[in-house]
C-alpha cells in the first residue's frame, strides 16, 4: 500500500471529470486491485471497485494491449462451473529504479511493475565528505548502470526516485536540507536528471526513513499494521511514521525528523549544528566511536569501509563478549529506548520498526531499548508498544523508493508509452 491512495467507487460522487481523465482514473482503479491481488476475474473487479462489466472489459482489453496485465488462466466458479479468465498485474518491460544516498554508502533496487527484483546492490561513497557535486555525478553513474542492468533484464526504467536523509520539498525534487550530507537548497531532481542525459527519465526525490516506513507497511515485518514508526539506524537517525495506514508528512512535508529531538542539552554537537540530538546518542557514528573509535567517522584520511562492514565487526566482537563493545552497546539501547518513548508517547504506534545497523544488532540493543520502552511510555500497560527488527536492512529506502516509482505508474498508466519495447513476432 504504498502511498495509500483513495479509491473512488465507480464513475460516480466526485469522480473526475472529463472522458480521457476518468478513464485514467478508473485504469488506475483497476490496477491498484490487481496489485492487492494475486489474480482476479473481471467480475470480482467489477464487484470490488463498483465499475460496470463492460467498463472493466474495455479497461481489461486497453491494459493487455500495454501489456501491464495477464490473464493467467480460466477460474470455474457456482454450481454449473460458469468460466471465469482470471488476470493479474504483469508489466515485466516496465522498470521502476529506487535509489538511497547516504553519509557512505549508495543502495539501488530495482524492480518491474509486478514487484520482480532485477538490480540489488550498494556502494560504498563518501557523500558526506566529497560535497553535493561529486555525490550527484556518482549518483549518475551507479543510476547509468542499474538503469543498462534493467534493460538486459528486458525492463526499461520508466522512472527514479532518490531517499536522501533531510528534509525534501518533494514538488520541486529539492534537499532543502540534509545535515550529515552537508547539502542545502540541491535541485536534486534537476541535477540528477541532467546528468542522465539523453535516457530523460522522470526523477522523484523523497526523504529516507519516509520511504522505507513505506516499504515496511508494504512488504516489511510489520506489514499491513496501520499505526507504526520506522527507525532508520544510519549514522542519522530518521523516522517515517505510518498512522492509520497513511504516511503523516505533516503541513509541509517535513515530518519524522525524529534524530534531532533534544534528549541531553548537555550533549554532543549534532549534524544539524544543535546540541545533544538524539542521533548524537543513537546514530551509527556515536556507536562506532564508543565500540571501535579507530574506525570513528570523520577520522583524515580515506572513508571508512562499508557501513556493514563495521557493524559486523562489532557483532564479532559483541559474541566474543568484547567489553568495551558490549557497555556500548548497553548505552545505545537504553538512549535508543529513551527516545522511542517519547514517539509512542505521541503517536501510539503498535510497533517501533528498528532498521539499518539497528536491525543488525538487535539481539543485544532490544533487551535495554524494549525495558526503557517498557518504563517510560505512559499508556504501556493498556496500549503495548514494542520495538521489532526490519528485515529489509540497509536496502529499506531503495526499496521504498522503487515502490514510489511504481506508485506514479499505478496512479497513471497512460504515461507508459508505446516506445517501450515488444516482444518479437515468432
Amino acid at each position: 500500500m504504498t502511498y495509500r491512495a483513495s479509491r473512488s467507487r465507480a464513475p460516480g460522487g466526485t469522480a473526475p471529470t472529463g472522458s480521457a481523465t476518468l478513464r485514467r482514473a478508473n485504469l488506475s482503479v483497476v490496477l491498484r486491485e490487481l496489485r492487492d491481488h494475486r489474480s482476479l476475474s473481471r467480475a470480482e473487479i467489477a464487484q470490488a471497485t463498483g465499475l460496470h462489466r463492460a467498463t472493466v472489459s474495455n479497461l481489461m482489453a486497453e491494459l493487455l494491449e500495454r501489456r501491464l496485465v495477464r490473464e493467467v488462466g480460466v477460474e470455474h466458479v457456482g454450481a454449473i462451473g460458469r468460466p471465469r479468465r482470471a488476470v493479474a498485474l504483469h508489466g515485466a518491460h516496465v522498470g521502476a529504479l529506487g535509489m538511497e544516498i547516504n553519509v557512505d554508502y549508495i543502495a539501488v533496487h530495482g524492480t518491474d511493475l509486478s514487484g520482480r527484483s532485477l538490480v540489488e546492490r550498494r556502494v560504498v561513497h563518501d557523500a558526506m565528505g566529497s560535497g553535493p557535486d561529486s555525490a550527484v555525478r556518482r549518483l549518475g553513474l551507479v543510476a547509468k548502470e542499474a538503469v543498462e542492468a534493467m534493460r538486459r533484464a528486458g525492463a526499461v526504467p520508466t522512472g527514479i526516485a532518490v531517499a536522501v536523509p533531510g528534509l525534501v520539498d518533494v514538488t520541486r525534487g529539492v534537499v532543502t536540507l540534509a545535515p550529515n550530507l552537508h547539502w542545502r537548497d540541491l535541485p536534486l531532481a534537476e541535477r540528477l536528471g541532467a546528468v542522465l542525459g539523453r535516457a530523460r527519465v522522470p526523477v522523484w526525490v523523497d526523504n529516507d526513513a519516509n520511504l522505507a516506513a513505506l516499504a515496511e507497511y508494504t512488504s516489511g515485518v510489520a506489514a499491513g499494521t496501520p499505526h507504526l514508526v520506522y527507525l532508520t539506524g544510519e549514522v542519522g537517525v530518521g523516522g517515517g511514521i505510518i498512522s492509520g495506514g497513511e504516511l503523516l508528512r505533516g503541513a509541509d512535508g517535513f515530518s519524522g525528523e525524529v534524530g534531532h529531538l533534544r534528549v541531553d542539552p548537555n550533549g554532543d554537537q549534532c549534524g544539524c549544528g544543535r546540541i545533544g540530538c538524539w542521533e548524537t546518542k543513537v546514530g551509527l557514528a556515536a556507536l562506532v566511536r564508543a565500540a571501535m573509535p579507530e574506525q570513528a567517522y570523520g577520522l583524515p584520511g580515506m572513508p571508512g569501509p562499508d557501513p556493514g562492514e563495521r557493524v559486523a565487526d562489532i557483532a564479532r566482537g559483541l559474541a566474543s563478549g568484547d567489553r568495551r563493545m558490549m557497555m556500548a552497546v548497553a548505552q545505545v539501547g537504553e538512549w535508543l529506548g529513551l527516545g522511542g518513548s517519547i514517539l509512542a508517547n505521541l503517536f501510539n504506534p503498535r510497533v517501533i520498526v528498528i532498521g539499518g545497523y539497528f536491525a543488525s544488532l538487535a539481539q543485544w540493543l532490544l533487551p535495554h531499548a524494549q525495558d526503557q520502552l517498557q518504563r517510560l511510555v505512559v499508556a504501556a500497560p493498556a496500549a503495548p508498544c514494542r520495538f521489532v527488527a526490519s528485515t529489509l536492512g540497509f536496502g529499506a529506502a531503495s526499496r521504498g523508493a522503487a515502490s514510489m516509482v511504481v506508485n506514479h505508474l499505478i496512479d497513471d498508466p497512460t504515461t507508459i508509452t508505446d516506445s517501450l519495447p515488444r516482444p518479437a513476432p515468432h
